[in-house]
């Protein structure tokens, strides 16, 4: 069964049993972990788990295929790019100049730029896998109760519960629009040239907006019918409460933390690996 993107499947696995708090805060842990360290080892350490849990989850590489190949086209540009306007930050940061090739001017291939860039793009690479198994394992409801556990505004979290679940609504409504559209002689292929394609584009997301524009108006409504936002708190219907896995996920995801912070701390003496001192 393929999956939408931003879409919630409930599946029978371990990750999916856990809490949307255990979740998010593995979530934010493990993210912050790669973010506050340049160690490679490290980096590489949270992007196995990452790919371990993308397993256990049961996602799919043709589930999230879409989605993977705009993330790789910016991780392409984005390592050009750094090199390109800053051939020479590797050894800037490292303090050492070990020349691998040269290629003209300032455009110097080393092994610190080498080590700085793939490092830069592995922490790219170990955060996005995070990402999708929280958004593909979480329901949007149980994800709304968890924020609202950690002290976020229950308003708030309705709304990115509501937002969540819209995405594939739309995602819906948009190819059921496309199809209507091309049964009328739309050609939306490689075929036409760019301008007329972009004018039957507008001509597909024109029905479309207006149709969220009255799912909203339809929506709250609801809510205010319902009497929603009317006292300072709320109940949670999916609310699930924390047990051993849950204890267990959070103690190793806050030790892999606190490693790569004591590792930075005294084993590095800085957020980078030097490996060239």
């Amino acid at each position: 069964m393929k999956i939408k993107l931003f879409s919630y499947n409930q599946l029978d696995t371990f990750i999916h049993k856990l809490s949307g708090f255990t979740k998010l805060m593995c979530f934010l842990l493990l993210t912050t972990t790669v973010m506050l360290t340049y160690d490679l080892r490290v980096i590489l350490f949270v992007l196995i788990i990452s790919m371990y849990m993308l397993k256990i989850a049961k996602i799919s590489f043709s589930q999230i295929k879409s989605m993977l190949i705009y993330v790789f086209i910016f991780l392409i540009t984005n390592f050009i790019l750094t090199f390109i306007f800053a051939p020479l930050q590797g050894v800037e940061i490292y303090g050492t100049k070990h020349v691998i090739f040269e290629i003209f001017g300032p455009f110097v291939v080393t092994q610190e730029q080498m080590l700085y860039q793939i490092t830069k793009l592995f922490k790219y690479l170990s955060v996005i896998p995070l990402g999708i198994i929280f958004f593909l394992t979480t329901n949007p409801s149980e994800f709304a109760s968890s924020l609202n556990k950690i002290g976020l505004n229950y308003k708030v979290c309705t709304v990115l519960s509501l937002t969540l679940r819209y995405f594939p609504d739309v995602q819906r409504d948009f190819n059921s629009i496309s199809l209507s559209q091309q049964a009328r002689g739309l050609d939306m292929s490689s075929k036409e040239k760019m301008t007329k394609r972009l004018k039957n584009i507008i001509a597909v997301l024109t029905p479309l907006i207006f149709s969220t524009l009255d799912r909203i108006e339809l929506i709250s409504n609801a809510m205010d019918l319902r009497g929603f936002a009317k006292s300072k708190t709320r109940t949670w219907y999916s609310y699930k409460p924390l047990n051993k896995k849950d204890f267990i996920t959070l103690s190793v995801c806050l030790i892999i933390f606190i490693g790569s912070l004591l590792i930075s701390q005294f084993i590095n003496k800085s957020i980078y690996w030097n490996p060239f001192i």
